[in-house]
């Protein structure tokens, strides 16, 4: 086994208005109807979302985590099951429904804001726990990702450390994103940290754990607290990946660019860093040429609407960086 992606699992629904669309006022229901070039379905979140874009890119993966047994979960594992995910790790809860969010994107891949929020339920996240995980399955994994254990806090547990610990003895890597920007879920999420090999913030996320702005200083604070890299993603200005050194000394850090393209829709493009990393890692790679890939699959994803967008293969994301 390859990969195993262990965390949140959403569905989103995401709406694309075509350009010049006419808002026009219901006036019956004092609605106002938007024209829209698409909607689209996708599986999301920082497991769902990238054990998408990791089985695009030719990786073989295994999704744990915890959906609802409703529609919504039906149409989630539909999805990953059609993309080549294995979702024999997802168990379903019958008292919560499947976490999902609703999101406008604005012209230029911007989500809505204001007058027209995303709208989210966390649902059966929330009751994901170390029971959910199989025996045995982390160390069978050549790489483990945990996708927003800031919004999965049952496996905050002694027990499942203890997993992750004896998986890593044997070999497996683990990578970690996370999902939110607020504060408290954040704490929790830094509670894994020791047990995480790569960590993947973006730059709101690196700053409110640290509570350094500057991305290299955060960076730093967070590399001792366990990974041996950090990479904090800066969306259009790239990437900072710094590692520690077998010297002990000062991290090597390094700036990598964004890549130009004309952005769509920027969901999902942090899923698809995570996944051309993890395959960098899996094909051999070194962290740099890792975050290379990395940097590749997200500009993929943002040409497009919503998490796994224009992804296709590995190939294709390579060629980007030729």
């Amino acid at each position: 086994m390859a990969v195993v992606t262990l965390g949140a699992h959403i569905l989103d629904v995401l709406a694309l208005p075509a350009p010049g669309a006419p808002a026009g006022a219901d006036t019956a229901t004092g609605q106002d109807t938007i024209v829209v070039d698409e909607i689209r379905a996708t599986a999301a979140g920082a497991a769902a979302g990238t054990a998408v874009a990791l089985a695009r890119l030719g990786n073989d993966v295994v999704s744990v985590g915890a959906i609802g047994d409703d529609d919504l979960g039906d149409l989630l594992v539909a999805i990953m099951t059609r993309n080549g995910v294995d979702v024999r790790g997802l168990v379903r809860r019958t008292a919560a429904q499947t976490a999902a969010s609703i999101l406008p994107i604005r012209p230029g891949g911007r989500r809505s804001g204001g007058d027209r929020p995303v709208l989210h339920a966390p649902g059966a996240n929330l009751t994901l726990t170390a029971g959910a995980v199989g025996p045995g399955l982390l160390g069978a994994a050549s790489l483990v990702h945990l996708g927003g254990p800031d919004v999965t806090s049952g496996l905050n547990d002694p027990a499942f450390f203890a997993m992750l610990g004896a998986a890593r003895e044997t070999g497996t890597v683990v990578t970690m994103d996370v999902l939110s920007a607020m504060p408290g879920l954040l704490a929790d999420a830094a509670a894994f940290l020791p047990q995480v090999d790569h960590f993947l913030p973006d730059a709101e996320q690196a700053a409110a754990m640290t509570g350094e702005d500057d991305p290299e200083k955060a960076a730093r604070a967070l590399l001792a607290q366990g990974p041996a890299t950090v990479i904090v993603t800066l969306g259009g200005d790239g990437s900072l990946v710094a590692a520690r050194t077998a010297r002990g000394g000062r991290p090597d850090v390094h700036r990598l660019p964004a890549l130009p393209v004309e952005a769509v829709d920027t969901t999902g493009c942090g899923d698809a860093y995570c996944a051309g990393f993890i395959t960098g890692l899996a094909h051999g790679r070194d962290v740099l040429e890792s975050a290379r890939w990395g940097t590749a699959a997200a500009a993929t994803v943002a040409r497009g609407l919503g998490s796994g967008a224009c992804l296709t293969d590995l190939d294709d994301v390579l060629r980007m960086l030729k």
